[in-house]
């Protein structure tokens, strides 16, 4: 398939599959005889995992590790693997993190939900409660977290 036939089916830009190619990140594509790309399944296959590593936040300079390895074929399996299971390690913490920051938004919106109940000014915008005591109700300052 030519350039733009790959760009919509894989959803890259025909710029960032240039790009790719340029610092070795998509490997060297054959050409017809007018000199124009010829992608195939294979090429959409690792274009599709190359936007996977992207989105789980693999950095730039491992994606072209893994590529790179990759190209080096099957002596490389164990590397490869390695890196997987590195990266995924990772993630495996950002969602211990994200989990983590998602029960402290569930404490802080339970709180409001309770001070909606409990709201003796409909103005008020202070929030008394869950994070600081009382002393800025005391002083008649500051907006709450």
């Amino acid at each position: 398939m030519r350039i733009s036939d790959f760009a919509r089916e894989s959803g890259l830009s025909i710029d960032t599959i240039r790009y790719y190619e340029r610092i070795g990140l998509m490997p060297r594509v054959l050409r017809d005889r007018g000199g124009r790309r010829r992608y195939g399944f294979d090429d959409l296959v690792w274009a599709s995992f190359l936007q996977k590593l992207q989105a789980m936040d693999m950095p730039m300079r491992k994606r072209l590790e893994y590529g790179r390895l990759r190209s080096m074929g099957a002596v490389t399996l164990g590397e490869r693997r390695q890196m997987l299971e590195e990266h995924r390690a990772t993630l495996l913490k950002k969602q211990a993190d994200i989990v983590g920051l998602i029960t402290t938004l569930d404490a802080k919106i339970t709180h409001y939900r309770d001070m909606e109940g409990m709201v003796d000014d409909p103005g008020s915008t202070h929030d008394h409660g869950g994070c600081g005591g009382t002393a800025a109700r005391d002083r008649g300052t500051g907006t709450g977290a």
